[in-house]
């Protein structure tokens, strides 16, 4: 779970995750919104592969990156777990 704390600490991370949330973008097209080097954005896809927040896909030549929300699934009802509060499946289950 540090994994994942760490790769949603930084900005560009973040930025990538929202653009993944569209759907599945190739690793250039990831690229191209960024004004930094290749090296540096493969660096960050890294980080978030690493920390169970993409999936790679290969499409011939190409890298295809998906969203993977089950990482930060698992790290909501952590903390949800040590504030005492209930995830919204719960309460929903308490009203039917």
């Amino acid at each position: 779970m540090n994994t994942l704390f760490k790769a949603l600490s930084h900005p560009v991370r973040r930025r990538i995750i929202e653009m993944l949330r569209k759907g599945p973008m190739a690793s250039g097209d990831i690229a191209a919104a960024f004004d930094m080097t290749w090296p540096t954005v493969t660096g960050h896809l890294n980080a978030l592969k690493e920390a169970g927040l993409v999936n790679p896909e290969r499409d011939g030549t190409t890298i295809r990156y998906r969203l993977d929300i089950s990482a930060v699934e698992e790290a909501l009802a952590f903390l949800l777990s040590i504030t005492g509060a209930r995830s919204p499946s719960e309460e929903a289950q308490d009203r039917d």
